[in-house]
């Protein structure tokens, strides 16, 4: 079996596209991928047009050779858009793979070790940035059966906060806690917007909520910062989904600087590398809590990665509450129910693609340019409202 042509679409949101690419092979089978990549959609889709010669003609079983074809032969060191691309032909590979095979993804790669993976919601605080606001969303995410949720209640907030700014996000931090104690974890996101010193200082603050993690409290890829904060906090740090393929990881493991690792796959060169970021973690300790801001395929694929990691722990979840009308672009969606997902089990990744749901809703164009919307969020202080319409 060849990979004989591909195809990519994308589908637009208030506040992120959603890239899909086609892949189909000369025997009729074909396999779907999916990316989001802030701010460089139309470089990912132009890059696979540069780099299709390292996948069309090749056979869709060669996982590692293709990983060797897009990151090593064209000598360069290989950065966020070439790690997207390569994750857009991977998981597309894996589909056709699990097709041919009559399997889902995960029995290829060593099989389930549960039923059901646990999820947490994101995306449900697109409200003000009000205490009784962000209190009330996180019934709502109650009431929809998760048992944890995350949120980043720190504004506009870059390297410091004001002490106005401060006070208002431990303010929203006691709300959703008062909401969820007992009921649901919180997980706190910090996006990487703090000086150690800051990070320090919320650390301090936030002890009292006993959220379940703080997650990139520093600059991605800033170890000594991290380091800090690691040296001067008792709670757990999750990081990872701003580091492209597995060596970036390195020194996160070595130097013990993180109690739960989030690699993307739509961003990290696809499942098996992934995988690979996983088991390593395992190694040292460390849990995996992939990071997922995808639609129905990236989710499924993530999903299906999950099953097969004993040191799993949980999986992000959005499109419950953001832009909920995107399910609507395949079929056989992954939905969350009493708080898990559970193990799917049809061929590849189940999913087709409803094509013309995608092309009804496109990305916003600029002299034929895709234009990337973004959330801005070192910049707009309710970033966070995400462009959904008031509940």
């Amino acid at each position: 079996m060849k990979i004989s042509s591909f195809r990519t679409l994308v589908l637009g949101t208030p506040w992120r596209n959603l890239t899909y690419l086609v892949l189909e092979t000369d025997e009729g089978l074909t396999g779907i991928g999916e990316a989001r990549v802030l701010g460089k959609t139309h470089t990912v889709t132009e890059y696979l047009k540069d780099a299709q010669r390292h996948f069309v003609g090749h056979d869709p079983f060669d996982v590692e050779a293709l990983y060797r074809r897009m990151t090593l032969f064209d000598f360069g060191k290989p950065g966020e858009v070439v790690h997207t691309g390569l994750a857009l032909v991977e998981m597309a590979c894996w589909d056709i793979i699990g097709k041919a095979c009559g399997q889902p993804v995960y029995r290829l790669l060593g099989g389930k070790v549960r039923e059901t993976v646990p999820a947490y919601a994101n995306g449900w605080y697109t409200v003000e940035r009000k205490p009784e606001d962000f209190a009330l969303s996180a019934r709502r995410v109650l009431d929809r059966g998760y048992k944890a949720m995350k949120f980043d209640p720190f504004g506009a907030g870059d390297l410091e906060l004001s002490r106005q700014e401060f006070h208002r996000s431990i303010e929203l931090i006691e709300a959703v806690f008062t909401v969820t104690k007992g009921r649901a974890e919180i997980m706190l996101e910090m996006h990487g917007r703090f000086a150690p010193h800051q990070a320090r200082e919320i650390a301090r603050a936030v002890e009292k909520f006993e959220p379940a993690w703080i997650e990139e409290p520093t600059r991605p890829g800033d170890i000594p910062a991290l380091r800090s904060v690691r040296q001067h906090s008792s709670l757990p740090i999750a990081t990872g989904e701003r580091l492209y393929g597995m060596p970036e990881f390195r020194e996160l493991f070595a130097l013990g600087l993180c109690d739960v690792v989030q690699p993307d796959i739509t961003q990290c060169g696809g499942i098996l590398e992934t995988k690979k970021i996983a088991s390593t973690a395992e190694m040292h300790s460390v849990m995996t809590a992939p990071h997922n801001v995808g639609g129905i395929v990236s989710t499924m694929a993530a999903l299906q990665l999950c099953l097969t990691l004993r040191n799993g722990k949980i999986l992000e979840h959005f499109n419950d509450f953001a832009d909920e009308g995107i399910k609507r672009a395949g079929s056989n969606y992954p939905e969350v129910v009493n708080g898990e997902f559970k193990a799917p089990n049809l061929p590849g990744w189940g999913i087709e693609l409803n094509e013309d749901f995608i092309k009804e809703h496109p990305p916003r164009m600029v002299n034929g340019v895709i234009q990337d919307p973004g959330l801005q969020m070192f910049e707009k202080v309710d970033w966070a409202k995400r462009g959904q319409k008031p509940r």
